[in-house]
């Protein structure tokens, strides 16, 4: 039995509502938050980011967005009023192989809310559950355990290590490799991260 998922699976990238947060489509609406995001010195340790961002460029990006129909790319926005938590996305989208990546990455200062957990729960469910998803894939720096108790919790499994990726401040560190399967078990519903 083959599955067949569209190479244009994320055309019209819908917002995702859970209890605390919700996530919509990124647009240059939050070019100042997203900003402040790309260019927080912890943010780029976490994500092994050592480029630096220009707002002419940030812009253009994120007014790209909604023509990009081989990935979801979103805005994690708090539900209550609307303050703008970070971003999520589905990225490499394998059609043939019904699988892609998720990338996440929250503002420092909400960290540890269970604002993470959420909105990766809401995402793995769209994946697997709605656009029917086989696999579901990310990396993460050995390093970033919040990140990876919050993955595991979401139900991904860590399935191999890449050695010696990423160089930060003179130290070499690995990067792990996790992922969930359509299958496998994982929560429905939130929790704190």
């Amino acid at each position: 039995m083959g599955l067949v998922i569209a190479p244009e699976a994320f055309r019209d990238t819908p917002t995702l509502t859970g209890d605390r947060v919700r996530l919509e489509p990124l647009t240059p609406s939050v070019l100042e938050e997203y900003l402040q995001g790309l260019n927080d010195p912890t943010l780029k340790r976490l994500t092994g980011t050592h480029a630096t961002f220009d707002r002419a460029g940030v812009a253009a990006w994120l007014g790209s967005r909604q023509a990009q129909h081989g990935r979801a790319d979103w805005a994690i926005v708090l539900r209550a009023d609307g303050t703008f938590l970070g971003e999520a996305v589905l990225n490499h989208l394998d059609f043939a192989n019904a699988s892609a990546n998720y990338r996440i990455w929250l503002a420092t200062h909400v960290c540890g809310r269970g604002y993470g957990t959420e909105a990766t729960q809401l995402v793995v469910a769209y994946a697997l559950d709605t656009i029917g998803l086989h696999r579901l894939g990310l990396d993460v720096y050995d390093f970033n355990e919040r990140a990876r108790r919050v993955y595991a919790k979401c139900g991904f499994t860590v399935e191999g290590r890449r050695r010696g990726t990423l160089l930060w401040d003179g130290q070499w560190h690995d990067e792990l490799v996790m992922s969930v399967l359509q299958g496998d078990p994982r929560p429905r519903t939130g929790g704190r991260g």
